[in-house]
């Protein structure tokens, strides 16, 4: 079994396990607010879009609320392609209890997302994690390009490499008295495989395997460069957006923010 489809039966187990109510009022929050579970950088970022008109993805989408938290700006159209199948199936609910009827969902390993999608969209979304799951990053950024429409945008938010660096809470090496230390080399390239189900949906139980890979900022900007997609901006943050707060504000990039293009 390959690392994607071991990776598939422990997301979806995690949804099995999932806490009381996880996801299941997240249409609440998109019929209250614009661009409800984004934070306030991103929020900015979005803001300076326009995407009146346009045809929206998000790779690695989750359970759909954040592509469907951009459905308001005046989309004409969007997709959510996520390889959990139990996952989808909430992100289409949530789209149903919302009203929003211009918005599918496809359960599918991303890089075997079918040629039917290939130019066809304006944007295409990466949010927290979601691009640490792929071991050869020229790959799923050869299926973004693909993806994209000439001129389209790829816009990534995700925790910040230097976070790979600093010990987090839940390892040994985690000292609170000492939140200067970095415990490990930035160019680390052993995958991380993890037995402790997702904490911010399901708590930690004994799980199925999870397994994702570190990646440094040059290993990202050269991936996309490599397919023909140009960085023309990017931004960083010293607060974390899917770990830990413990280093929120003491000085260290957490996570960062990314545009790039597709050239015409």
């Amino acid at each position: 079994m390959s690392y994607i489809d071991e990776n598939k039966a422990a997301w979806e187990e995690a949804f099995d396990n999932r806490r009381p109510g996880w996801g299941e009022n997240n249409h609440l929050r998109l019929k209250a607010e614009k661009f409800a579970l984004f934070d306030d950088d991103m929020k900015r970022t979005l803001e300076g879009m326009d995407l009146r008109g346009k045809t929206l993805a998000q790779f690695c989408c989750n359970n759909g609320r954040e592509l469907l938290s951009l459905m308001d700006s005046g989309a004409s159209a969007g997709v959510g392609f996520d390889i959990a199948e139990n996952i989808i199936a909430q992100a289409r609910e949530t789209a149903g209890k919302a009203g929003i009827t211009n918005c599918e969902f496809v359960a599918c390993n991303i890089l075997d997302i079918p040629e039917s999608y290939y130019g066809r969209f304006d944007l295409i979304l990466f949010t927290v994690g979601s691009i640490s799951w792929f071991e050869d990053l020229a790959l799923l950024f050869a299926k973004t390009a693909s993806c994209l429409k000439a001129g389209g945008v790829v816009l990534i938010n995700h925790f910040h490499p230097m976070m790979a660096m600093l010990p987090k809470p839940w390892d040994s090496t985690y000292d609170p008295k000492d939140l200067r230390r970095v415990a490990y080399s930035y160019f680390n390239r052993d995958p991380w495989v993890e037995n402790r189900g997702r904490d911010y949906m399901s708590g930690e139980y004994a799980s199925k395997t999870f397994t994702d890979f570190p990646q440094t900022m040059s290993d990202v900007i050269n991936a996309l460069g490599a397919c023909g997609l140009k960085t023309f901006r990017l931004d960083e943050h010293d607060y974390d957006v899917g770990m830990t707060d413990a280093y929120d504000g003491k000085g260290f990039p957490l996570s960062f923010t990314l545009i790039a293009e597709k050239s015409s």
